[in-house]
This record gives C-alpha cells, sequence and structure tokens, in this order.
C-alpha cells in the first residue's frame, strides 16, 4: 500500500492520479443515477441501453476504417439515446411488452457491435469495449466527467421532491401534478449519456455492475432516497479508491477487481438483510 501512495505522488505516474479521480468522480454518477434506477427497478433498462451502446461503437470503428472518420463516442452516443428512446417510448405506452423490447434491444445491440468489429479491417477487439481500462483514462475524459457530474447534481437538487415522488408512487405523484412522464425520460436519456462516457474507461460490464451495486448496498440502512444517493457516493468512492490502489500494488485488472469486491460487498449486505429483516426505507 505504500508504494501505492508514493506512485500517487510521482510526477511520473500520472494516469494513476487520472485514475483515482475519475474514480471519485464516477462515484457521484453512480450514487444518484443509481440510487434512481434502484429504486425505480429498472436496472434491467439501463443494462440494455448500456449493451446497445456496443452496436454504436462497432458501426463507428467499421465506418472510420473503411468509409469517413466517425468518433466511437459519437455513435455510442447515438445507439444509447435511439436505444433509451425506444425503450422508454415503450415502456409508458406498451408495458407488457416492455420485457420483450428490453431484450431485443440488449442482444441485437451487442450483436450488431460484434459483427461490424468483426468486419472493421485489423478487426477491434470488443472486450476493451466491454472491460475498459480506467488507467488509460485522459485529463479531457475528467473535464467531462466533472462537466456531467455539475448537471446530474444540479438537476437532482433543483428537481429532487418530483423525482422522489415519481419514484415511489408515480400514479399518485401524476395526479398532485408531477410530469412524471417527463422525468421518467430526462432520467433514461442523462443516464444513457453517463453510459457512454463511462463505458470510454471502466467498460459496459462494470457500468451496470457499478450503476447498481453500491446503490444495493445503500438501500440496506437508507431511510431515504437523498440518503441513499450519498450512501452510494461513498461506497462507489470507497470500491474505487480500494481496487485502484489493490490493483497497483498487486498487479490485478481493475475491472474486475471492482466487480467481485462490489459483488461480495453486496452480497453480504443481502444477507444481512435477509436474517434482520431489512427493508428498503423502513
Amino acid at each position: 500500500m505504500q508504494e501505492f501512495f508514493s506512485a500517487l505522488l510521482n510526477p511520473s505516474f500520472p494516469f494513476l492520479r487520472n485514475a483515482l479521480i475519475a474514480g471519485v468522480l464516477s462515484s457521484i454518477l453512480f450514487g444518484i443515477l443509481g440510487s434512481v434506477v434502484t429504486v425505480r427497478r429498472i436496472g434491467s433498462l439501463a443494462g440494455a441501453v448500456s449493451h446497445a451502446v456496443l452496436g454504436g461503437i462497432g458501426i463507428a470503428l467499421f465506418l472510420s476504417a473503411t468509409v469517413i472518420p466517425f468518433p466511437p463516442i459519437a455513435g455510442a452516443f447515438i445507439f444509447a439515446l435511439l436505444s433509451a428512446l425506444v425503450i422508454g417510448f415503450v415502456s409508458l405506452k406498451a408495458k407488457q411488452r416492455e420485457d420483450t423490447v428490453i431484450n431485443a434491444i440488449w442482444v441485437i445491440g451487442m450483436s450488431l457491435g460484434l459483427l461490424f468489429m468483426a468486419k472493421t479491417p485489423g478487426y477491434a477487439d470488443p472486450s476493451a469495449w466491454l472491460f475498459g481500462n480506467i488507467l488509460l483514462i485522459s485529463n479531457m475524459d475528467i473535464i467531462l466527467l466533472s462537466i456531467l457530474d455539475v448537471i446530474v447534481i444540479v438537476l437532482a437538487w433543483r428537481f429532487y421532491a418530483q423525482i422522489e415522488a415519481s419514484s415511489f408512487d408515480s400514479e399518485f405523484a401524476s395526479t398532485r401534478g408531477v410530469p412524471v412522464n417527463m422525468i421518467f425520460l430526462l432520467l433514461l436519456g442523462i443516464t444513457a449519456a453517463a453510459i457512454v462516457l463511462l463505458q470510454t474507461f471502466i467498460g459496459i460490464m462494470m457500468v451496470i455492475a457499478m450503476l447498481t451495486l453500491p446503490s444495493g448496498c445503500a438501500s440496506v440502512f437508507s431511510r431515504s432516497l437523498s440518503g441513499m444517493m450519498l450512501s452510494s457516493c461513498l461506497f462507489a468512492a470507497f470500491f474505487f479508491v480500494c481496487v485502484i490502489a489493490n490493483g497497483w500494488a498487486f498487479d490485478l485488472p481493475v475491472g474486475a477487481m471492482t466487480v467481485i469486491i462490489a459483488g461480495f460487498v453486496f452480497l453480504g449486505f443481502s444477507v444481512y438483510r435477509a436474517f434482520g429483516k431489512k427493508r428498503i426505507f423502513n
């Protein structure tokens, strides 16, 4: 551990400091958005958007190699927004088909991505996008992440009452004049934007895990949505700091370690809640 802190202060290892900063900044998004995703029980929607992103990345890589330069992040953003809009529309207008559409977008997005990557000259490795590498984050990624953090914090603070009401009882909130549908679509849109940005350096699989596991841990003892958001941010930051430090010390893949540690902590809390008969916000 002492070697990690020495490397952290060493000017020769800026990527390590960037990884730690990115982990802490990401924790804000995972804490706030993940809490709402968990409370609203729309983790499968976030998972579908996350995997659909791979389709946009694959098409962008193929176009860049054969036709015109097309940034992968642009393809990911287009696919993420389209997927979020389709899922949101189906969820609001045809709930009985929601699961089918979610599963379809999930598998179609991944399959398209793998297909176009396989046909890209030189071949693009999908594992780089599935699992990512937080140690490769750039200064520009940190700036974009900071901007998105500010946007999410401001929106969560400004519309907290509406978000809380629509999350726990959407029908009652609607009768009270809360724009439930608009909040839902806005949540999907912001989550899609966060997924696109986060998957570029921590990978699709880790995004899905960190959107649900920290908030799942926080749900054991949180008594309000705001408390759950704060606790989730702290849990996510704790996971990132511990994993980056140990990953550096023992030369282990950061992404896989983060998911494993967060997963085991979540399972431990789940067992505790089962035997302690705890409920969310009781």
